[in-house]
């Protein structure tokens, strides 16, 4: 079921689309109106994925500075918590991936880290600014 308001659609349950540049719907009749739904750019598609290569080097920058067995699997959807980082671990994670790549990352912006796919996409995001 999708209601309109304004410009945006909501959707009761999750939809699947097809075709990543528009989403179309067929004409409704509903009483005696009449309603054409026109093209709409998809919006709630986007999907903002870190690089692969950053997202390894950020893993390998985990492994180091917590000390990790080389057998422990980190992945970008590892989160540091899980892994036994706490704050002051954190703090030294972000300073090994300012080192490594040449980047500043703002007290505010480090706070919101919590996995190392949320590190790797504010260090591509912050790479690009450069």
């Amino acid at each position: 079921m999708a209601s309109i308001a304004r410009s945006a659609l909501s959707f009761a349950r999750p939809v699947k689309a097809t075709n990543t540049n528009s989403l179309s719907f067929s004409p409704v009749r509903k009483g005696n109106a009449f309603l054409r739904m026109q093209p709409v750019p998809m919006r709630f598609a986007a999907c903002c994925a870190a690089k692969k290569d950053t997202v390894d080097k950020v893993c390998e920058i985990v492994k180091k500075q917590l000390a990790l067995a080389d057998d422990t699997e980190v992945s970008g959807a590892s989160k540091f918590s899980e892994l036994g980082a706490d704050s002051l671990d954190t703090v030294e994670i972000v300073m090994g991936l300012e080192e490594e790549f040449k980047i500043s990352v703002e007290e505010s912006s480090a706070q919101s880290i919590a996995t190392v796919e949320d590190a790797a996409e504010l260090i591509d995001k912050l790479v690009a600014e450069k």
